[in-house]
């Protein structure tokens, strides 16, 4: 980024800050984290040269072709999506308190709400949470705040980061406890439940879990509210084309990534999340919730009509401190899944999951290689393969292709695996591509 500050400015403010140097004030960042300097030429360049010389440093980078998954989907975006999100009207961050200046922002957001709670077969949905990870963890605190209890029991194919964020929000609070649901054969034990649920605030599942594979849901639902618990389900809502929403399992809470509904992978966001809920948790809901209403003449208009957060209440009383406001990101997702409409979804979905099935059945034919399980999977799916996963996949890239995530850092107990993920953007070719450079890697 260009500065306009000189050498002599620089000095006087690390002089005021108290640093000797840049490199002291940034001292606590890990050096890996830190740019490295581009060593551009002395001599000057003109804009045409500068352009050129920028341009042929981008063009170092390399763009593989890509099977990871992992909760962050390469997606193809119709061209109607970027088109409106990038109009005039919507480009402010702005959250619309004024009702009257803000009618096609806040029309976007119910649009948006009345989306999400349609995917997810519930009574409410809010806007303006941060991504699936602080969804996941906003229901799981919810839960917390209903019950009363300190207990918290998840299933082991839950997205290891959404753990991680959890766990954040009662990190100074060691009466928290989690308790892992074992898996059987890459899903939850449902056997292992009854005992695991006494005492607990809630059971967190995520459906397809991390591992690619669809959990059974029936019936869990009704083990959680005979202890007294709360469901709370993760489901990515590309998938609810063709599988059944939390709502029709009955879950109290239903979350997920809105990055599939139209969001570029972007270096890991802006992202968004989707948080949904049965009606009589909607005042836990955190972030806002947009209400369509009439004016003094009758006329449709809409208003924020819920903000349970500590801008607005008092802070002991707030259900969160979430306040961004993500309505861009919001816009894209309602604009893509009316673009698809609900047959569209399903053969998106469907396509989705074809795709996965031909890479899987290729991928398994392969000498040394096997599925790890055999149940039925979504977009993903989890591959053994012979040697270190993580040195196949070194190889492979070599190659220009990055043939999935090795599982062992997350998961040692499944070995030497590989999450393998086909979305609709891969075609055959690509995935004998795919094929191939898993072959050679070997």
């Amino acid at each position: 980024m260009y500065t306009p500050h000189t050498k002599k400015d620089k000095e006087e403010m690390l002089k005021t800050i108290g640093a000797a140097s840049f490199e002291e004030l940034v001292s606590q960042v890990p050096a890996k984290f830190l740019w490295p300097k581009i060593n551009l030429p002395a001599e000057s360049l003109d804009e045409a040269q500068a352009a050129a010389r920028m341009a042929g440093l981008a063009a170092k980078n390399c763009r593989p072709l890509s099977f990871l998954g992992a909760g962050a989907y390469e997606r193809y975006t119709p061209a109607a999506v970027k088109a409106i999100t990038s109009r005039t009207e919507f480009l402010t961050a702005y959250t619309p308190y004024q009702p009257e200046a803000s009618q096609g922002t806040l029309q976007a957001i119910y649009e948006f709400q009345s989306t999400v709670s349609a995917l997810y077969a519930m009574d409410c949905a809010n806007a303006s949470m941060y991504d699936g990870a602080s969804s996941f963890a906003e229901a799981v605190r919810a839960t917390v705040r209903v019950t009363g209890r300190k207990k918290i029991i998840y299933s082991a194919g839950v997205n290891p980061q959404y753990m991680d964020t959890l766990k954040t929000y009662f990190a100074h609070s060691p009466e928290y406890t989690y308790v892992k649901v074992p898996m059987n054969n890459g899903v939850m034990d449902k056997a292992a439940l009854p005992a695991l649920l006494e005492g607990a605030a809630c059971l967190a599942v995520q459906t397809p879990n991390f591992l690619g594979l669809i959990e059974d849901m029936n019936g869990v639902s009704d083990l959680a509210k005979k202890a007294g618990a709360l469901l709370v389900a993760a489901a990515d809502p590309v998938s609810l084309g063709i599988l059944a929403a939390p709502g029709e399992y009955g879950a109290d809470f239903a979350v997920g990534e809105g990055q599939s509904l139209g969001l570029p992978l972007a270096y890991g966001g802006p992202y968004l999340g989707l948080f949904s809920c049965k009606k009589e948790h909607v005042r836990q809901m955190p972030g806002r919730i947009t209400g369509l209403t009439k004016d003094k003449d009758g006329k449709r208009g809409f208003v924020l009509t819920l903000q349970a957060r500590e801008q607005h209440i008092r802070r002991d009383k707030a259900a969160s401190n979430i306040c961004s406001n993500e309505a861009l990101c919001a816009l894209a997702a309602t604009v893509y899944s009316a673009l698809y409409g609900p047959e569209g979804l399903k053969e998106l979905a469907e396509a989705n999951a074809g795709g996965a099935a031909y890479a899987a059945e290729r991928l398994a034919s392969i000498k040394g290689c096997s599925l790890k399980f055999k149940g039925p999977f979504f977009n993903e799916f989890v591959l053994s393969v012979p040697g270190k996963a993580a040195v196949l996949r070194e190889k492979a890239l070599a190659r220009g292709v990055d043939i999935g995530l090795p599982l062992a850092p997350l998961f040692p107990e499944l070995g030497e695996t590989l999450l393998v993920c086909a979305t609709e953007t891969k075609t055959e070719a690509d995935i004998l591509k795919l094929a191939d450079a898993i072959k050679e890697a070997i």
